[in-house]
C-alpha cells in the first residue's frame, strides 16, 4: 500500500494537470465567484429618464430613483423612442417616462400615468429595477397624498392610517442582506469542486489504461482491485478535502457567510460530498471503462448539477420526472443538507434521507468493482 501511495503521489506531482484541476482551478473559482458578487447585489445599474414635464417635482423623483442602491440615472432622453433604442443598444436596462403636465395633474388629483420600461432579458437586473422604479412611483403618490391631506387639516397619524392602512413587518430569514453572494457562491463553488472530483477520478483511472500501466499498477496491489483503487484515490481525497475546507474557511470565516449550524456540520458535509462524488465517478467508469466516455458522462452530470441542485429554480416546481432525477445528483443532497442544517440549524435527522443518499453514492463502486478489475486485466485503450 505504501508503494502504491508513493506511486500515486509521484503521478500527481509529475503531471501538472492534477495540481491545476485539483488545487489551482477550484481555488481560482472560489475567488472568482465571491469577488464577482462581492457587493451582495448588483449596484448602480444604468437607467434613463424621459422627463417631458421638467418640473421640480419630476426632478425630485429623478433624484429619488438615482439614490436607490441598485439603480443609477446615467442619461436623459428627449423621447421614449430614443430611450427604447438605448435599451436595445444595451446602454441602459430601463427608463422612466414622466408625461407632460404630470405635476399639474398631480396637484389637480387627476391621476397622471407615469410609465416605466425595463428589459427583463437579464432576470436579476430586470426584477431589481422594476422593484425600485415601482417603489419610487408609490413614494411619489404617497408624498402627494400626504401633502394634500395635511393641507386639509388631517393629523400625521390620520394621514399614515389612510396612506398605509396595513403596515408590513418583513423578516428575511437566513439571509437578511438579500445577498446573491451568500446563496449563489455557497452553491456554485462546491458544485464546481465536485465537477473536478468527477473528472479527475475518472481521468486517473482511465489514464492507467491509456498509458498501458494498468497491469503494472494492479500487480503492485497483488491483484487486489480494492487496494489498488483505495491507494490511488486516497491522496485525491485528502487534497480535495483540503481544498473544500479551504474554500469553506474563506467563505464562512473570511467573508462571514452565515453558518449557524456550526463548523462540525460543515466538516461532515464536505467529507460526505467528496467521497460521494468519487464513488459516483468510479461507478460511471465501471459502467463504461473508457477514459473519453466516462469523463464525458461525468462532465455532463456535473454541469447538469448546477440546474438540478434547485437553488436557481426550485426542484419542486420542476416536472415530476425531473424531481425524481434530482436524487441522482450528489450536489442536490449537498445543497439540501447545507440549506437545512448549516443555514437554518435543523437537526441532521431532518435530512437523514439525503445523508444516506450521499453514503449510497460512496458505496456505488461495490456494484461495478468486478467489471473494473476485468477491464484492467483484459481491455486496452481505444482512442
Amino acid at each position: 500500500m505504501l508503494n502504491l501511495l508513493r506511486r500515486e503521489i509521484g503521478i500527481i506531482f509529475h503531471h501538472p494537470i492534477y495540481i491545476i484541476c485539483m488545487v489551482i482551478l477550484p481555488l481560482f473559482i472560489t475567488i472568482f465567484f465571491t469577488s464577482l458578487m462581492n457587493e451582495g447585489q448588483p449596484v448602480e445599474m444604468p437607467i434613463g429618464v424621459v422627463d417631458l414635464d421638467n418640473t421640480s417635482t419630476t426632478r425630485k423623483l429623478t433624484r429619488m430613483i438615482d439614490g436607490f442602491q441598485s439603480s443609477k440615472v446615467v442619461a436623459h432622453y428627449q423621447s421614449a423612442e430614443a430611450a427604447r433604442k438605448a435599451i436595445q443598444r444595451n446602454e441602459v436596462y430601463g427608463f422612466v417616462l414622466f408625461p407632460k403636465d404630470m405635476t399639474a395633474q398631480l396637484i389637480a388629483m387627476r391621476q397622471p400615468r407615469m410609465s416605466i420600461y425595463y428589459s427583463n432579458t437579464s432576470l436579476t437586473a430586470g426584477s431589481l429595477l422594476y422593484k425600485e422604479m415601482k417603489t419610487m412611483c408609490m413614494l411619489a403618490s404617497a408624498a402627494v397624498g400626504q401633502s394634500t391631506m395635511q393641507a386639509k387639516g388631517y393629523t400625521p397619524e390620520q394621514t399614515m392610517a389612510f396612506l398605509q392602512p396595513i403596515a408590513l413587518d418583513t423578516h428575511t430569514i437566513g439571509n437578511p442582506w438579500i445577498s446573491y453572494n451568500i446563496y449563489l457562491s455557497s452553491m456554485f463553488i462546491p458544485a464546481s469542486l465536485l465537477l473536478f472530483v468527477f473528472l479527475m477520478t475518472t481521468y486517473s483511472l482511465g489514464t492507467e489504461i491509456k498509458f498501458g500501466t494498468h497491469k503494472e499498477w494492479l500487480a503492485m496491489a497483488n491483484g487486489d482491485i480494492w487496494l489498488a483503487i483505495f491507494s490511488k484515490l486516497l491522496p485525491h481525497t485528502i487534497i480535495f478535502l483540503l481544498v473544500m475546507y479551504t474554500s469553506m474557511t474563506y467563505m464562512f470565516g473570511a467573508l462571514h457567510f452565515p453558518a449557524p449550524g456550526g463548523i462540525g456540520m460543515l466538516l461532515l458535509l464536505g467529507f460526505l460530498s467528496i467521497i460521494a462524488a468519487q464513488g459516483f465517478a468510479i461507478f460511471i467508469f465501471g459502467l463504461i471503462p473508457s477514459l473519453r466516455m466516462s469523463m464525458s458522462i461525468c462532465s455532463l452530470w456535473g454541469v447538469l448539477s448546477f440546474s438540478m441542485v434547485g437553488s436557481a429554480f426550485p426542484v419542486f416546481a420542476m416536472d415530476a420526472p425531473l424531481q425524481s432525477l434530482a436524487w441522482l445528483f450528489p450536489m442536490r443532497h449537498y445543497y439540501i443538507i447545507y440549506q437545512l442544517c448549516v443555514f437554518n440549524t435543523y437537526p441532521l435527522t431532518d435530512v437523514l434521507p439525503h445523508v444516506l443518499a450521499l453514503i449510497c453514492f460512496a458505496f456505488l463502486p461495490l456494484l461495478v468493482i468486478r467489471r473494473i478489475k476485468h477491464s484492467f486485466i483484459n481491455y486496452g485503450y481505444v482512442a
